[in-house]
């Protein structure tokens, strides 16, 4: 604490007594709620977690660059063994690379133990260290999900190892004190606290983004390893920071138990992770489309398309329905409707509750198995036909044209799309701010289908009527992505 001047004092002698007063409350609730020591709960917990060493061979022109240190630093040898420089330096056609990460044991007695993906992601051989010195190579990869960044390694014991158990992520609360154990730079055993400093973090890491925020120490190398809270359950798995030097500035991010348990159970069972299917791409309801549509902002998952023949196409979900419930769960969120259909058991029907312009309709939905390996297809291409150009007319900064079999053909459209299409945007217009493209077609004005742009100059006035200010707009790419886009006129 900075030391006041003595006119400083005299000045604001008042405030400096409400500062220590708010030191002495402080210093209170630390000793009311805040570990004195965790050291009884660490010895019972640290042999459970391990570290994780990976090799892999990598072919290339040049060898692994060695970090500059100190000459004598203690991390010089450290550096050397890590980089596989003594000895000789490994021929550059071939070489092996090692990482390193962190881990734990779930089952002592079967030799499980939970990991990050992206650890162990591409290596030839992972072994298990533990905190007493002894090793053991892993048996078998039993499963890895890369949409979790999870992964459960199984290995051959000697003995039963100490193993940890889960406690619920949700009983969490902001504030709460955690304990994060994992291996650092390569320095095994390392343990660090802190606190949970937010929860539900969506850090554009993957599609169920759902992350604790804590600022316990985490650092490159803890990757994998356990969060426990002060009983000594594993309430997250340490997976990313936000780092502008990649050490740690006090802001990393856990996997959720909640949902770490999910994954590792269909891990050991399947070998896979099976997630449930509704087949419809949504989107956010900003402020404008919100207008739009007469809904609060942010409230619950505008259908922006229907995948044909999926469990939402014949559940009757159409593009324009906001669904503000599944399955009794309140779609609080855009993001919030895939999460609760991913763990919704496949072939379960559910009941979906939405608002379709405006009137709130119940629909009944069996979800499908989730499968990662559909692709779009890419757009065909075809050299363009001389012909003479349909009609071009101009709204809202846009030029539009009928959207033809030949320029269907030249943008890769389907023949069931309908609409029109852009041909050119006026940079100066609101709608070349609103991401909208050329080669992108207008299929729907206000929630009504478009055919010419007469169409969407009569959604326009059906708003101006309303005193509206926005024209709602349903927009489709070659890609077949849909997404619904409010202009201001």
């Amino acid at each position: 604490m900075a030391l006041l001047s003595g006119q400083s004092f005299m000045r604001g002698a008042r405030g400096l007594v409400i500062g220590f007063a708010a030191f002495a409350l402080s210093d209170s609730a630390l000793a009311q709620g805040g570990p004195q020591s965790v050291a009884p709960i660490a010895e019972k917990l640290i042999d459970a977690v391990v570290n994780i060493s990976t090799t892999q061979v990598a072919k290339g022109p040049e060898g692994v660059p060695l970090p500059k240190v100190p000459k004598g630093s203690p991390f010089e040898d450290f550096f050397e063994d890590f980089f596989n420089k003594k000895g000789g330096r490994v021929p550059p056609s071939e070489r092996k690379v090692s990482s390193l990460g962190s881990g734990f044991v779930i089952d002592g007695t079967e030799g499980l133990v939970v990991t990050n993906n992206h650890v162990i992601d591409g290596a030839d051989e992972i072994v298990v260290n533990f905190h007493d010195g002894s090793k053991l190579k892993v048996d078998k990869v039993i499963g890895r999900d890369t949409k979790a960044d999870l992964a459960l390694l199984k290995v051959t014991p000697k003995k039963p190892l100490v193993a940890v158990a889960f406690g619920s992520s949700a009983d969490m609360k902001v504030g709460d004190w955690v304990m994060a154990i994992g291996n650092p730079f390569g320095l095994g055993g390392t343990l660090t606290v802190g606190i949970i400093s937010a929860k539900q973090r969506d850090i554009n890491a993957g599609p169920y983004d759902d992350f604790l925020q804590t600022d316990a120490a985490i650092n490159k190398g803890n990757s994998g390893g356990p969060l426990f809270n002060m009983d000594g359950a594993v309430i997250g798995v340490n997976t990313a920071i936000i780092s502008p030097t990649g050490g740690s500035i006090g802001i990393g991010f856990a996997v959720p138990a909640d949902t770490v348990t999910a994954v590792i159970a269909q891990l050991k069972e399947f070998g896979e992770v099976r997630r449930g299917w509704l087949g419809v791409k949504i989107q956010s309801i900003s402020e404008d489309i919100a207008e739009s549509l007469g809904v609060a902002e942010n409230m619950g998952a505008l259908v922006a398309g229907v995948t044909p023949d999926s469990p939402a196409a014949k559940a009757g979900i159409e593009a324009g329905d906001v669904i503000l419930k599944f399955d009794g769960k309140d779609v609080t969120t855009m993001r919030g409707l895939p999460k609760l259909v991913a763990q919704t058991p496949i072939g379960k029907t559910v009941e979906l509750e939405v608002l379709r312009q405006g009137q709130k309709k119940t629909l009944s939905a069996a979800v499908g198995l989730l499968d990662d390996g559909d692709n779009i297809p890419e757009p065909a291409v075809t050299k363009e036909k001389e012909e003479q150009k349909p009609p071009a007319t101009s709204v809202l900064g846009l030029t539009l044209e009928p959207l033809t079999d030949e320029l269907r053909t030249k943008f890769g459209f389907d023949a069931k799309v309908n609409g029109v299409l852009v041909t050119e945007i006026d940079p100066a217009s609101p709608a070349a701010s609103k991401n909208i493209k050329v080669g992108d077609v207008i299929l729907e004005a206000q929630q009504e289908p478009v055919k010419a742009p007469s169409d969407i100059e009569a959604g326009i006035d059906k708003v101006k009527k309303t005193g509206g200010k926005t024209v709602l707009l349903l927009v489709e790419d070659a890609k077949g992505d849909t997404r619904f886009v409010a202009v201001p006129f």
